[in-house]
């Protein structure tokens, strides 16, 4: 078995075919000082952290994993708070930063005989409609290679090899751009509420998450094109404030930017998730924009269905489980999807409004009423609830 990148979908599909005595090897582009400190998303939901503990990879989360489980909303109408534990199924998220969990999937995973050839780029996956694919690779010395396997798992993200060699008119492709542009932030200062924050200002949008008691991620919203660098970090941090209503509701806590990024917010789905013996798992399958924190999670339940579905296949000689692998991760696909897109029309004015001369008075009163609905309505903070924390 070849598994195409190392991270939350590869190395949990890594470790679970491990268990199961399935001979498999990882191929990452990135080196692993690379893999184990890149900073991603940073809530695990119920169902991930179930998934972990099943089978033995929640050490680390158990130890420093952080239960969080309030959102709050501030909008021109005042703020609300949800403790989103005590409504719908009662679920909570464990705030654990995707590296921590990256280092110890990996680290698990060659303390138990896995192999990962770091610095090797995947090329292209050939064969995939027989039953000997095989990958060619950039080895890390520059040198040209090949593996072949039974099965490839394309866990490479949305632009690896995986989904460029998928063959031509085999797959439709769901795309949407939304037309909404967020600088994210990583700044070495301690979280400014006990809460995940959702600012909604008619400057745009702004979001406060935390990740250790040190380190916090601020999401801003900018205008589409904005270079990362653009903006000094006093005018980062000012209209932070203007946007989370500092003067009302208390200062933030300011220290230094260390990572920033613009991000474009956009879904991309493929359907179907199988060609032959070529399966598609985390990004690689599906891109999901970061306003629900979604991405993570959905990757380790994609590993989780489809590790047991290939050792049936490869153990038992029982396919079956393969043939649905596709189906019913695109069930949980789509459903986090429309929950995103939920979001994102709340927290959001129509794609190219800048302010208040852009933005309809339509869609302004709208997003207020769905804002007030779910700040009253006991059945809509419910439904927040569960499509929150579920995937």
């Amino acid at each position: 078995m070849v598994v195409l990148g190392a991270g939350p979908a590869g190395l949990v599909l890594g470790n679970l075919l491990q268990d199961s005595g399935i001979d498999c090897v990882i191929l990452e582009r990135a080196e692993r000082a690379h893999v184990e400190t890149r900073a991603r998303a940073g809530f695990l939901a119920a169902n991930t952290v179930r998934i972990l503990e099943e089978h033995g990879l929640a050490d680390g989360l158990r130890r420093r994993g952080q239960p969080h489980s309030t959102c709050e909303f501030r909008t021109a109408d005042g703020r609300f708070r949800l403790e989103y534990s005590e409504l719908g199924l009662g679920e909570r998220h464990t705030v654990y930063p995707q590296q921590e969990l990256v280092t110890d999937l990996l680290t698990r995973f060659l303390d138990v005989g896995g192999r990962v050839r770091f610095g090797t780029e995947a090329v292209a996956v050939h064969d995939t409609e027989t039953d000997r694919p095989s990958v060619t690779v950039r080895e890390a010395d520059g040198r040209p290679g090949r593996w072949r396997a039974r099965y490839v798992a394309g866990c490479d993200g949305r632009h690896g090899a995986a989904r460029r060699s998928l063959p031509p008119g085999s797959v439709r492709r769901h795309h949407c751009d939304h037309g909404v542009t967020w600088l994210g932030l990583l700044a070495e200062a301690p979280p400014s509420l006990d809460a995940v924050g959702y600012a909604v200002h008619e400057r745009g949008f702004a979001g406060h998450m935390a990740r250790t008691s040190e380190i916090t991620r601020y999401y801003v919203q900018c205008e589409r094109g904005t270079p990362a660098d653009a903006w000094s970090e006093d005018r980062i941090w000012d209209e932070l404030d203007l946007r989370m209503r500092a003067k009302e509701y208390g200062p933030l806590h300011r220290g230094s930017v260390v990572q920033r990024a613009v991000v474009d917010l956009e879904s991309d789905v493929l359907e179907p998730l199988r060609h032959g013996s070529l399966f598609l798992a985390g990004d690689a399958a599906a891109l999901i924009s970061p306003s629900a924190a979604k991405g993570a999670n959905l990757a380790v339940l994609e590993a989780s269905i489809l590790a047991p579905a290939l050792a049936a296949d490869l153990v038992h000689g029982d396919s079956e489980r393969l043939g649905a692998y596709s189906a019913r991760c695109l069930e949980h696909i789509w459903r986090a999807q429309e929950f995103s897109h939920w979001m994102i029309g709340l927290l959001h004015g129509p794609p190219g409004a800048s302010g208040p001369e852009g933005e309809s008075l339509f869609h302004t009163a709208l997003r207020r009423s769905r804002i007030n609905s779910l700040r009253t309505s006991r059945s809509r903070q419910d439904w927040f609830a569960e499509h929150y924390v579920g995937v």
